[in-house]
């Protein structure tokens, strides 16, 4: 039988920062260990859709998307988006 920890945040930032190439992660747990929102920047998803961004995401995440984590918010942004939704508040 397998007993699983709660996911950590900072694990989830780990493996997304490792796994994209410049990537910055925040993540929050929502509710108990496997809900979690996640923010990403990163250079890598110019040019990419919003879909292709999330893939990318879930890739990083390997594993932990199949049996750590529940459900995942994320927000994904390039460095220029980010700094314009910084400028825009």
């Amino acid at each position: 039988m397998v007993h699983h920890q709660p996911m950590d945040p900072g694990a989830i930032e780990s493996l997304i920062e490792k796994n994209i190439p410049g990537a910055k992660a925040q993540a929050s747990d929502l509710r108990g260990g496997d809900h979690f929102g996640v923010t990403v920047v990163s250079p890598s998803f110019e040019g990419c859709s919003m879909v292709e961004k999330h893939r990318m995401i879930y890739q990083a995440l390997g594993d932990a998307m199949k049996s750590d984590i529940h459900a995942l918010t994320i927000e994904a942004l390039t460095p220029d988006e980010y700094a314009e939704q910084g400028a825009g508040e």
